[in-house]
């Protein structure tokens, strides 16, 4: 049973454990905080694609502002949720405090201080160029410090464990941990020419190799097994039901380590790898449905008794919305890697929609469950408006919707027309900018969704700080007794 002490921290076996609950409030804000600043930059690029007036002076282009854009959303917004929800869950599954409560906060602010780093150099123009790694050597090096501290604090954590069992989200946490290091260390060796240049020590397709199978494990260690670690310990708490199947999830997280580390290639099909690596790629792509969908069936089956909750709780709708997108976007993105599918897709808007469907779904709607789950219960005090948080749902997942849906239209229709032949076997389209004035449209429901989507972030930052308003004005740890 989880009580709350007005006692200094202390921790002894057989007695209390107080658990570090400020540096997961620290997350929280800066998730909240980042997620409104990394969207609304985003919005504004997608005003740019059909108002190119938008492109305000050389710092703030479409080309500058977009590296800036992923990696707020990716690192900034997504990055804090994770740490939040490692920070809350470990110390709970685990039954001990984190290790360092300074490695705690040196992990946060350094964090942040990477990222007020790429907001600086970004719109600069200091970038690698490479996708989701465009940091340059300094801020790279200062991620791997950061990181490390962060490992060091978690895996002492877990040697001090007063519960044997590890529960499968501690592993989902490892995995990460463990393979965003290997990630990021491989694809970021380079040459420094200066303070603000290197050059990769790899060169041509050997670049593009280390950098996709960076890239696409970006994705996976990143924005997909964390988030499923924290699936696995948020909703069944959420439900006040245990998780359907702990066997499908230790099949889950086994098969799903081992085959996604393979599918990297795919983004480099009809390129200028050897046809083998693609081919393999895309094998291991096809191969991710299953243990995808394993994932999705043990998050949904697991509210089995428990859908007539979905009517009062936002918490549970967010759930479903976010395990359902991703559902949604682990069949696509295997079908995307097939080549006959890839060869319309590729280069397309299509994958713009799908990317997005996977982040506003999934990262978005899961990061916005847990906090609003968390809210309450760090600041011990009610959720300021309920009513809010419902209508950030609506406005949120019908935003997504039209951002998606638009997406794929401009993808399909870029794809077809780019293929599109005349009797005589020339282009029906030999102008580029045919394309472009037919999609313009979609660009503008694209924005639409955009600012809706970014409109729900606005009320949850709303109901965040009045929440915290109405908070006591000492909140003391969290607290479990030990047996």
């Amino acid at each position: 049973m989880e009580t709350t002490q007005p006692h200094a921290y202390r921790e002894s076996r057989g007695e209390l454990v107080y658990f570090d609950d400020g540096v997961v409030r620290l997350f929280v804000l800066a998730t909240v905080i980042w997620g409104f600043v990394g969207m609304l930059v985003g919005a504004l690029i997608a005003l740019q694609m059909p108002f190119w007036q938008a492109n305000l002076g050389p710092y703030l282009t479409f080309g500058r502002l977009r590296p800036l854009h992923t990696n707020a959303v990716i690192f900034a917004f997504a990055g804090n949720a994770i740490f939040a929800a490692i920070y809350y869950s470990t110390q709970r599954l685990v039954k001990a405090r984190m290790f360092s409560d300074l490695m705690s906060r040196v992990h946060f602010w350094g964090w942040q201080t990477i990222i007020v780093s790429a907001a600086i150099t970004l719109p600069l123009g200091i970038t690698t160029s490479k996708e989701y790694a465009e940091l340059e050597w300094p801020i790279d090096i200062l991620i791997t410090v950061v990181w490390v501290v962060f490992a060091v604090n978690f895996f002492w954590t877990l040697k001090r464990r007063r519960e044997k069992h590890l529960y499968v989200a501690i592993w989902f946490y490892i995995a990460t941990i463990v393979t965003v290091a290997v990630l990021h260390i491989g694809n970021s060796l380079a040459i420094p020419a200066g303070l603000f240049k290197s050059y990769p020590i790899y060169a041509g397709v050997q670049d593009a190799f280390i950098q996709w199978w960076y890239g696409h494990n970006a994705v996976a260690f990143f924005l997909t097994t964390p988030f499923l670690g924290l699936m696995y310990y948020f909703l069944p708490k959420a439900a006040e039901r245990p998780v359907f199947s702990y066997r499908l999830s230790i099949v889950h997280f086994w098969s799903l380590v081992f085959i996604y580390i393979w599918a990297g290639p795919h983004h480099l099909n009809y390129t200028s790898i050897p046809e083998w690596a693609a081919t393999i790629g895309m094998v291991f792509s096809v191969m991710l449905w299953m243990p995808s969908w394993g994932g999705m069936i043990n998050g949904l089956f697991t509210l089995r008794g428990a859908w007539h909750k979905l009517r009062d709780s936002v918490v549970l709708r967010m759930y479903v919305i976010g395990i359902t997108f991703y559902g949604m976007s682990t069949f696509e993105g295997p079908m995307l890697s097939v080549k006959t599918v890839n060869a319309l897709s590729h280069y397309t808007d299509w994958t713009i929609g799908h990317v997005h469907a996977g982040a506003l779904g999934w990262n978005g709607f899961m990061t916005f469950g847990m906090i609003y789950w968390l809210l309450p219960r760090l600041w011990k005090t009610r959720l300021w408006s309920p009513r809010l948080a419902n209508a950030h749902f609506w406005i949120g997942t019908i935003g997504m919707l039209l951002y998606v849906i638009a997406m794929y239209s401009a993808g399909v229709t870029q794809g077809l027309m780019w293929r599109a032949f005349d009797e005589a076997g020339r282009l029906t389209y030999p102008d580029f900018m045919e394309t472009v004035i037919q999609i313009v449209p979609m660009y503008w429901v694209r924005l639409i969704g955009g600012l809706m989507y970014l409109t729900g972030v606005v009320l949850l930052l709303v109901n965040l700080f009045k929440t915290i308003s109405t908070a006591p004005s000492k909140l003391d740890d969290t607290s479990i007794t030990v047996s």
